[in-house]
């Protein structure tokens, strides 16, 4: 089969590779549509991925073609998206319900071959089936959708809070329109690309702009999210949050990024900094939001490209080009 592959920190192609095969408790998926994410380009750069070659691709969907022996959840024909997070149960941190934590923590697509890929296996356990009317090539986006969910747990925010976003792509827009639907007062977003923010408009945010200097909110926000990785996105924000507030880190940084923060406004102002890591115990609840059109995939969705152009599609999403991408076995 036609796989993206990984092949060394740098070096990434399209080319062929063994059909799957499953496990007695697994599936084999004719990919339908497999989404890039910033996670892509880490494993790129040498980062995450524990051994390479990997074929990546932890934002997939299609339908079922092949069951392990053991498998009676599902059917050939069943259409499913997948939570590529795969834990060992055994660790402290998986049986204190962490499991995103885990210490032998792995991915679909990121530790093992993804959805890249015209076929893909995925354990039974970690498939959803979709509903009728839910587009399976646009079921690419419940996997993200989903660690926005995860990170609306983590702050567990109050009705009426301020919230300011920086970086309006994906993961940005989809904090965005979660903030609107768990109670904010405002949301504000913050990105250096005029197109993005102009998503952001689209979408309802309260103010975008360039700068948070041109917000007027000297007060600071209660809640701050920055959804870019970006250092100075990070360190700008760590300074907006108001008294009481929270900063959230939720944009996946490279390893060496560092911010400063000062302990005392922190204890005297009772601020809380705290991060979300990925997908816990929130794939369900994903999915079955993105079927009742939490999400307008025609806005999200900015480029469909065929997978024999993967090295490009990353180049593009390098380069901050469009919203969402993905690609097409």
């Amino acid at each position: 089969m036609k796989a993206a592959l990984i092949e060394a920190p740098g070096k990434v192609t399209v080319t062929t590779v063994p059909d799957p095969t499953p496990g007695p408790r697994e599936v084999v998926i004719d990919v339908a549509a497999c989404g890039l994410c910033g996670t892509d380009l880490h494993i790129l750069q040498g980062e995450f991925a524990p051994t390479l070659p990997v074929v990546p691709g932890h934002e997939f969907a299609g339908e079922v073609v092949g069951l392990g022996s053991k498998v009676t959840e599902l059917k050939i024909g069943d259409r499913v998206a997948v939570d590529p997070s795969l834990y060992c149960n055994e660790c402290r941190y998986c049986r204190v319900g962490r499991n995103n934590l885990c210490d032998r923590w792995q991915a679909i697509g990121v530790t093992v071959a993804g959805g890249a890929a015209e076929y893909a296996v995925a354990p039974v356990a970690n498939c959803v089936r979709l509903p009728d009317h839910v587009d399976v090539q646009d079921a690419a986006l419940i996997e993200p959708l989903s660690c926005a969910v995860r990170g609306y747990d983590v702050l567990n925010s109050r009705l009426g809070a301020h919230v300011l976003i920086y970086g309006s792509g994906t993961m940005g827009l989809m904090m965005l329109e979660l903030a609107k639907r768990t109670g904010a007062s405002s949301v504000d977003v913050v990105d250096i690309n005029p197109e993005r923010l102009a998503t952001a408009e689209k979408l309802g945010c309260s103010q975008s702009a360039l700068s948070a200097d041109e917000l007027g909110r000297p007060a600071g926000w209660d809640v701050v999210i920055d959804a870019t990785g970006n250092a100075a996105a990070i360190q700008d924000g760590l300074d907006r949050v108001a008294k009481a507030g929270t900063f959230l880190q939720f944009g996946v940084s490279d390893y060496a990024t560092t911010a400063t923060i000062s302990p005392y406004r922190i204890y005297n102002q009772e601020i809380t900094i705290t991060g979300s890591m990925a997908v816990l115990h929130s794939y369900e609840r994903a999915a079955e939001l993105f079927a009742t059109g939490v999400l307008d995939p025609q806005v999200f969705i900015s480029h469909r490209m065929p997978l024999t152009e993967y090295p490009q599609a990353l180049d593009q999403f390098a380069a901050g080009q469009g919203r969402k991408i993905i690609v097409l076995p």
